[in-house]
C-alpha cells in the first residue's frame, strides 16, 4: 500500500467513487477492527466507573473526551482520572479540538475537525509520538490533504444518522475500502453506529467504529453494549 508525499493524485471528489473499487485487489492484512469510544457530550465525577466498564467490556482501542460548552480547567478536572483509566489499560486517550489542550492535558493524541487547525502545527506542538487525527467526512480529497500533512489516522462519516452532532456528510461505505486498499493509515467509520449496523463498515474496511450514544445510552449499560459490539468484530474477523 502507498504512503504519502510520493506525488500521488489527489482525487477530485465531484467524480463519483466506484463502489467496487476495493474488490479489484487483494486484501491486505490489516489488525482487526476496534473500538474508538467517544464520551458523552456531558460527564460527572463518576463517569470514570463507566469508562472502565466500557473498556474492559472489549476491544477499544481509544478514548475520546469531547465536551462543549464548559472551560478547559474544568475539562483538565474531569479529564484526570480517566486518563490514568486509559493508561491503565493501554487504550490511547484523544481530545477533541483542542490542540492546546491536549498539550496541556498530556494527551495521547488530538482528534481536529476541519476548522479545528492543521495536523502540521499539532505535530509541531505535541511532538512525534502525539495520534492526531482529521475529520474528513465524505472526501476522499481531505483524507489524503490529512495523510499528506501528517495525520495518523482519518475519520470518515456520519455513515448513519445521528443525534452527537448535525450531520451534513453521509459517505458510502466504500470509501472505507478505498482507503485501506491503497493507504496503510487507519481508517475510523464514525456517526451513528451500533451492533445491528456496524458489520457492512467493518466489512468494507474501516480500522475502528466511533461509537458514542450506542453505547452509554445503550439498554443495558455500557459494558453490555461494548460486548454487543465485541461481537460483530469477531464475527466480521473470522469471515475476512
Amino acid at each position: 500500500m502507498q504512503g504519502f508525499g510520493n506525488g500521488e493524485d489527489i482525487p477530485d471528489d465531484e467524480v463519483d467513487l466506484d463502489p467496487g473499487f476495493a474488490d479489484q485487489f487483494e486484501r491486505q492484512f490489516r489488525p482487526t477492527c476496534q473500538l474508538y469510544l467517544i464520551s458523552p457530550p456531558s460527564i460527572d465525577d463518576g463517569f470514570g466507573d463507566r469508562l472502565a466498564a466500557a473498556i474492559d467490556a472489549g476491544p477499544v482501542g481509544a478514548f475520546q473526551l469531547r465536551l462543549k460548552g464548559i472551560d478547559d480547567h474544568s475539562i483538565a478536572r474531569l479529564a484526570e482520572p480517566l486518563q490514568r483509566i486509559c493508561a491503565d489499560r493501554d487504550v490511547a486517550f484523544i481530545v477533541n479540538d483542542s490542540i492546546g489542550l491536549a498539550k496541556r492535558l498530556g494527551a495521547d493524541g488530538v482528534h481536529l475537525g476541519q476548522s479545528d487547525g492543521d495536523p502540521r502545527d499539532a505535530r509541531d506542538l505535541l511532538g512525534p509520538a502525539a495520534q492526531i487525527g482529521v475529520t474528513c467526512h465524505d472526501s476522499r480529497h481531505l483524507a489524503m490533504e490529512a495523510g499528506e500533512a501528517g495525520a495518523d489516522y482519518v475519520a470518515f462519516g456520519a455513515f448513519y444518522p445521528t443525534t452527537t452532532k448535525e450531520v451534513q456528510h453521509r459517505p458510502d461505505p466504500s470509501i472505507l475500502g478505498w482507503w485501506t486498499t491503497l493507504f496503510e493509515l487507519p481508517c475510523v467509520a464514525i456517526g451513528g453506529i451500533t451492533p445491528d449496523n456496524a458489520a457492512p463498515l467493518v466489512a468494507a474496511g474501516a480500522d475502528f467504529l466511533a461509537v458514542c450514544n450506542a453505547v452509554w445510552n445503550g439498554a443495558g449499560g455500557e459494558a453490555e453494549a461494548v460486548r454487543a459490539f465485541a461481537k460483530v468484530l469477531s464475527v466480521a474477523d473470522a469471515q475476512s
